[in-house]
């Protein structure tokens, strides 16, 4: 089967073995729109029951961004004029997180290009995800005033040492090794097995390393997981403070730009989700987005760096110590029957 046409966002097509999405929006680094959301879900559960598919594939159409994160330039829209439009596309969306996470057969993404949010959902949840020389992966979100959700809840906080805190947090940007592309690979299986899948993605681990510097952030690894294990962001800053060090500086100046109503949150959805299982995370994390998308930060980070591109937001609360325990478990409170069901 094939859904070809001239403005389909999303190419899904059945080749071999393998069924093949391809993220068809190149001019806007293929954010995730809801039309992509609605048309992926089902034809992911029918090849799932598909005995002749073997394995899902999951890449970017062009050369720049598998995915850059949701369309959410949309999405405040449709807060504005319909917000239940608004609602159903983040539910929409963790529904398919979730489907991802669970899916019986192997998930391969190709995250080439700029991976980021929404591209983190698509991707990170499955059994393979295979970075190239131009990965670029971030949890950007606390820069505009929300928080890394997509099941960030589950997927960071079980990260190396405290690494995940430090990705959520800061929205610092990871850098893919080089790694050879390896589609064709893939294709060429007949009836792959997990274990094939991960022979072949091995061998091309293996000669990706040859040569290999290590990665920047892994010399920081130790400093980074004292810092970050602090129970506030408050300490967290304090541990920055204190260390001096040009690398603490240049966090510390990153994470005073962020909404400080999203850098509470983020901590708390970390370590709560550190415990729980994927479809919790995202019953938390539905309950925290439907609180924030009609919070002033969200509208303000978005004009700010979206919209009017001035990167100077202009957050309410404006400092840490006016985001009470008791505004964090308002946003923390179930929806009740409102609540996320899968």
């Amino acid at each position: 089967m094939s859904n070809h046409t001239a403005a389909a966002e999303v190419l899904l097509e059945r080749k071999g073995c393998a069924g093949v999405i391809t993220l068809n929006r190149p001019r806007f680094l293929n954010a995730l729109s809801f039309n992509m959301i609605q048309d992926i879900y089902p034809q992911l559960k029918k090849w799932e029951q598909d005995p002749e598919i073997f394995l899902i594939i999951i890449k970017g159409a062009g050369e720049k961004a598998f995915c850059a994160g949701g369309d959410i330039r949309a999405v405040v829209e449709a807060v504005k004029s319909a917000p239940k439009e608004a609602q159903d596309f983040f539910r929409r969306e963790y529904i398919l997180n979730n489907a991802i996470g669970s899916f019986q057969k192997p998930y391969v993404a190709l995250i080439h290009g700029i991976t980021m949010g929404a591209g983190a959902g698509l991707s990170v949840h499955g059994q393979f995800r295979v970075a190239t020389e131009k990965t670029v992966f971030a949890m950007p979100e606390t820069a505009i005033g929300l928080f890394p959700d997509v099941g960030g809840g589950y997927f960071l906080p079980r990260l190396q040492g405290k690494l995940g805190y430090f990705l959520g947090l800061t929205g610092f940007r990871l850098k893919g090794r080089d790694l050879v592309m390896l589609e064709e690979d893939l294709l060429a299986l007949k009836s792959p097995s997990k274990e094939n899948i991960a022979d072949i993605l091995e061998t091309y681990h293996t000669k990706s390393r040859i040569d290999q510097d290590k990665s920047y952030i892994f010399e920081h690894m130790d400093k980074i997981n004292s810092w970050f294990s602090a129970n506030t962001v408050e300490q967290i800053i304090e541990n920055l403070q204190q260390d001096g060090s040009p690398f603490a500086l240049e966090q510390l100046k990153v994470i005073n730009k962020m909404s400080p109503t999203s850098l509470k949150i983020t901590l708390r959805q970390l370590m709560e989700g550190s415990s729980k299982t994927l479809q919790e995370v995202l019953t938390m994390e539905y309950c925290l987005v439907q609180a924030l998308m009609v919070h002033h930060d969200f509208h303000e980070g978005v004009r700010a760096l979206l919209i009017d591109k001035d990167r100077s937001p202009k957050w309410k609360p404006a400092n840490l110590k006016e985001v009470t325990d008791e505004d964090l478990n308002n946003y923390f409170k179930f929806l009740g029957s409102n609540d996320l069901k899968f």
